[in-house]
């Protein structure tokens, strides 16, 4: 991270003197927030029922199957619809199948339909398609309230604003699970959702949406798709986010880990879903206050072999205190990572295609986290707990690995932008 001898004085807080940015970003780190509560709450309530960690891996399954059906079209309506209401209505809607969790868990707590799970998975699956509305928007209205020269710098502090709801989320929601019981749980999510919708309000967005020329809504999808995989650098920085986070990631076996291994309740499942996420917050405050990358190929490469490396750690470990130690270093790691891709897509993706184009990202990326926790429940189920982890750790190495041969452009990337 060398500084740039030329142009103006870096400004780590240049993005947080826009009032509509910070509007967005508190909306955005509440919905987070929420929704990571919502991911403990559900995790471990299913986990309870079954005590089968498939059982946890088809909670992401249940989510990822919609949002893979209908990512394309919600990027589609990003790039035709005004976009700060479709973050609300998606919001809204958030809040609505919250509710929905709320109601069954408070309605069923005893007998034997405190045993189900199916309506859990079909409420995920209907947050499942909401999500795939959100996403495009909302990354292409944080993209709409900056200038070029600033995406760097938005990212930073948005993925920073991310992550720190990632770590306050799971452990607010295990120690509210812990105290109160899922019912207070998923109530407070509700709540933040709720408030999450209200931060959208004030914000002044005139619409700039551009209308796309005359054709199908297919014909539009295929113009994101074209676009992505024409553009090399994009594809070959999105590929490897996607199969690391397909390996590599164990948060959907966690509650496994915090139960059979560390032997912890749900507050220190709290503490181990929040670990990677409060490396992520470091590291995004850290990159806040340097210049830009240098040599920012080479180091996206080198950070998520680190995150595979953590994740070989993790799974050998079996003092709680590493274990956080390990966490928190796979999340610092991938926060580099997430910055360097999103700045990519930011700078490379026309104005009138960020919906279409992040959407495609994440069919990618997004459902990968779903789909990867599929895969690790049913790794965990086929060739046991530990096991699962060192093979997905070891996946990822070869990934880097890969993907540094294929696309040498991407290991030759020296600055984005």
């Amino acid at each position: 991270m060398e500084p740039d001898p030329s142009g103006p004085p870096h400004d780590p807080y240049a993005v947080l003197r826009n009032p509509d940015y910070r509007w967005f970003i508190t909306s955005m780190g509440l919905v987070t927030l929420a929704l990571q509560m919502q991911g403990l709450v559900v995790g471990w309530q299913v986990y309870v029922r079954t005590g089968d960690p498939l059982a946890l891996g088809l909670v992401g399954l249940s989510e990822a199957m919609p949002f893979l059906a209908v990512a394309l079209f919600g990027g589609h309506a990003a790039d035709r619809m005004n976009r700060l209401r479709l973050c609300m209505a998606s919001t809204l809607a958030l809040a609505l199948c919250s509710a929905l969790l709320l109601g069954f868990t408070w309605r069923f707590t005893t007998g034997v339909a405190a045993k189900a799970v199916l309506p859990i998975y079909g409420i995920i699956f209907l947050t499942g398609i909401v999500r795939a509305f959100y996403r495009p928007a909302n990354l292409a209205l944080g993209t709409d309230l900056l200038p070029k020269e600033l995406y760097a710098n938005g990212s930073t502090w948005r993925v920073s604003v991310f992550h720190t709801g990632m770590v306050l989320g799971p452990a607010f929601g295990g120690l509210v699970y812990a105290w109160r019981g899922p019912v207070a749980a998923h109530a407070l999510v509700m709540a933040l959702l709720a408030t999450g919708f209200l931060g959208l309000l004030p914000i002044r967005y005139p619409s700039r949406v551009v209308r796309a020329k005359e054709g199908s809504i297919f014909e539009s999808l295929g113009e994101g798709l074209r676009f992505v995989f024409s553009q090399k650098l994009l594809l070959g920085a999105i590929s490897l986010d996607l199969f690391a986070v397909l390996f590599g990631g164990a948060v959907a076996v966690l509650p496994v880990f915090a139960k059979e291994v560390l032997k912890t309740g749900p507050h220190g499942l709290g503490a181990l879903r929040a670990a990677p996420a409060l490396g992520s917050v470091l590291m995004g405050l850290t990159m806040a206050h340097l210049p830009p990358l240098r040599h920012a190929g080479r180091t996206l490469l080198l950070c998520v072999a680190g995150f595979g490396l953590a994740m070989i750690g993790f799974a050998l470990s079996r003092s709680f205190l590493v274990s956080l130690l390990l966490l928190a270093a796979s999340g610092a790691m991938d926060n580099v990572s997430v910055v360097l891709r999103a700045t990519l897509l930011q700078t490379l993706t026309p104005e009138r295609m960020l919906g279409r184009v992040s959407s495609v990202n994440q069919v990618f990326i997004g459902s990968s986290n779903e789909i990867g926790a599929f895969e690790s429940g049913l790794a965990a189920r086929l060739l046991g707990l530990v096991p699962s982890v060192l093979f997905g750790g070891c996946m990822t190495l070869l990934v880097v690995l890969f993907t540094s041969w294929r696309v040498p452009e991407l290991r030759k990337m020296e600055r984005i932008g």
